[in-house]
């Protein structure tokens, strides 16, 4: 059985500028890294390689330049990559990015059975958290989403067990496979990769599938199949604050005052 882990590119949110004029990103000089999300599903995909005996590919939409991220998963411990890269594919929205994941699953099931697609919660760039549902929902697999832990699998029984964080509590679940779960950062500690591994995983094939192989309805990827477009990025403008009081050196007389200001404005009754 196999295990599909789905992971993604992106650029390291805490060097990326914006153009003030024309609204778009400044990407030179900005590198790239494994969306963090996506590092949590790759371990996970890796666990329960190391209990159950499953196989794991990993696969990922992007440019060429994905090929570096989709190289540290094999050093890590998957056992196949695979690069989605084609113009055709590019300026998709999470529609047409579901749309293209979806296929080439379905591509990899032709081979060998998949049991799980595990996606991390979201990505950093985009923060939507729909690609992984939207594979689901493409595929009709079972969806488990914001799961923290799984418990067991059952592969004769062909079922998952696992735990789901929600706002103040936690949900067991069980679903029949092929699932598709999306995991939370508090899942587990992703491991490092050897020295050995790494050297090894710089020879490892790295499968590429364009649309020549997957052979797509353009009208239905990248930017002819997206639903929306992004037509500006900027940041909110900040405005200087109201210094209240002497702030550490008289806390009490500050707290009144924030008090006195918000009473007066209506945001406080007391």
């Amino acid at each position: 059985m196999l295990i599909v882990a789905c992971i993604k590119q992106v650029p390291d949110t805490t060097q990326v500028k914006i153009d003030p004029v024309t609204g778009t990103l400044i990407r030179e000089g900005v590198p790239f890294i494994m969306n963090p999300f996506d590092t949590h599903a790759l371990e996970e995909s890796l666990r329960l390689k190391d209990k159950y005996g499953l196989r794991v590919a990993v696969i990922s939409m992007g440019p060429p330049n994905t090929e570096v991220t989709l190289r540290k998963a094999l050093a890590v411990g998957a056992d196949e990559a695979i690069l989605l890269s084609d113009r055709a594919f590019g300026g998709a929205d999470t529609l047409a990015t579901s749309k293209v994941l979806a296929e080439a699953i379905v591509g990899l099931a032709q081979k060998e059975e998949v049991a799980l697609v595990i996606c991390g919660k979201q990505t950093i760039d985009g923060d939507t958290a729909q690609v992984g549902p939207g594979i689901a929902t493409r595929l009709g697999y079972s969806q488990l989403t914001l799961v923290d832990h799984i418990d067991s699998l059952d592969l004769n029984a062909r079922k998952i067990r696992c735990r789901r964080k929600l706002e103040g509590w936690h949900e067991v679940v069980e679903a029949s496979f092929p699932a598709m779960i999306s995991v939370l950062r508090e899942i587990n500690h992703p491991r490092y990769p050897t020295v050995p591994m790494r050297l090894i995983a710089q020879d490892a094939p790295v499968t590429l599938w364009d649309n020549n192989v997957m052979q797509l309805d353009k009208a239905t990827i990248g930017l002819n199949g997206s639903a929306t477009q992004v037509r500006r990025i900027f940041s909110p403008e900040r405005t200087q604050g109201e210094i209240l009081g002497e702030g550490i050196n008289d806390p009490g007389k500050v707290a009144q005052l924030l008090i006195g200001k918000l009473v007066e404005k209506d945001l406080l009754f007391i």
